[in-house]
């Protein structure tokens, strides 16, 4: 099922692999779309925590913390996506506006400043947030293609869902949007 917004792209909406995506880096992923249109599209994966930890990255890029450091210790980076993993992207709330922000939408956007991190460091900075190594890249109608060969689910993207820290459901909560259950998907691909 496509959710396409107006202008017939799938911007801010989740990107949930099918059960047949097995040997791939999206097996069992839920992807954020953020950017979509004629040049391709962009998403950061959702539901990958790496062992990294958000105090990790504070630390090589040499980022004070001024809050309680065993909250940053306890927080995933996420693997965004297999391209850039050197890069890192923010998914924030955007009740404020931070240097290179990108407001997707009502209370989303993607920045990719140091700023911002050093803004949560400090204590202040969005409420809401992932970090991520990483994104996600389709050429010009290479996801059209892989939506139309039953690669992927869309649905519309839910802040909460975004900024829950319960990976292991997130692809279910994304699919539950559309009263889809994962687990009653067949694995085998097939075109009606």
């Amino acid at each position: 099922m496509n959710t396409k917004s107006d202008s017939g792209f799938l911007e801010n909406q989740f990107l949930i692999a099918m059960p047949q995506m097995v040997d791939s880096y999206f097996a069992h992923s839920v992807t954020y779309l953020w950017k979509h249109n004629n040049e391709g599209a962009l998403g950061i994966v959702i539901n990958k925590p790496l062992l990294a930890s958000v105090a990790e990255i504070f630390a090589e890029l040499d980022i004070v913390c001024n809050i309680d450091k065993e909250l940053f210790q306890e927080q995933r980076v996420l693997a965004g996506g297999p391209v850039e993993r050197d890069k890192g992207f923010i998914i924030h709330d955007n009740s404020e506006s931070w240097e290179s922000s990108v407001n997707v939408a009502e209370g989303i956007s993607i920045c990719t400043s140091k700023t911002i991190l050093q803004e949560i460091a400090a204590g202040g900075g969005p409420k809401r947030y992932a970090v991520a190594l990483g994104c996600a890249g389709w050429e010009a109608g290479q996801l059209e293609k892989e939506i139309i060969n039953n690669a992927w689910l869309t649905a519309p993207a839910e802040a909460d869902i975004i900024f829950s820290h319960d990976y292991e459901n997130k692809a279910q909560q994304a699919a539950s949007i559309l009263g889809i259950n994962l687990q009653q998907i067949s694995p085998a691909a097939g075109h009606s």
